[in-house]
């Protein structure tokens, strides 16, 4: 039973970039650049059949190109905090997109997301010995993170084991975003 989601990916030059933000705190668990992605849909735990759909019915969108923008860093969690991440500029394609494929995952009988949509990529997962003031002080000397955009081309099906920490994860699918 494959676990899946849909995001976009990383280019490898801002995952170069973003990977020099790794390290100086000792509970993380950090992502391996060639995993950073932003996710649109967490799908989950599927049979076959019903990644299979998925997979033909996500052929169906059709957006235009869309341009991310990394625009700082942060934490998840707060006095618990439990993972660090880059957060991505909410911008109305993105949002489009990721409506677009909450309809589809509503279209094969997925329930429905119940998390807001809050665009990030993940940079680490912490353990439970991070402290809100480690990581407070982890994001303080990084405070003057510069912007970044970059254009995506298309997005992907993913898929991954399960695991702690999240990846490595497989590209199954890329559905080409027009230009």
């Amino acid at each position: 039973m494959p676990r899946i989601f849909t995001g976009l990916e990383v280019p490898e030059t801002m995952a170069d970039d973003l990977s020099k933000l790794r390290g100086g705190l000792m509970s993380a668990r950090w992502i391996e650049p060639e995993d950073y992605h932003l996710t649109l849909r967490f799908i989950g735990d599927v049979d076959e059949r019903t990644a299979n759909e998925i997979a033909d019915l996500l052929y169906a969108v059709k957006k235009r190109s869309i341009e991310v923008t990394l625009t700082g860093l942060g934490a998840f969690g707060g006095d618990r905090p439990r993972s660090l991440y880059v957060s991505v500029k909410q911008t109305q394609p993105l949002l489009e997109l990721q409506a677009e494929h909450e309809r589809i995952m509503r279209r094969v009988g997925m329930p429905p997301e119940t998390r807001k949509f809050v665009p990030h990529v993940t940079l680490a997962r912490l353990g439970r010995d991070a402290t809100a003031r480690t990581v407070a002080d982890w994001l303080a000397l990084r405070g003057l993170f510069l912007s970044r955009t970059f254009i995506v081309p298309n997005f992907v099906l993913f898929s991954s084991k399960e695991s702690v920490g999240g990846g490595p994860y497989l590209v199954e699918e890329t559905y080409p975003l027009a230009a």
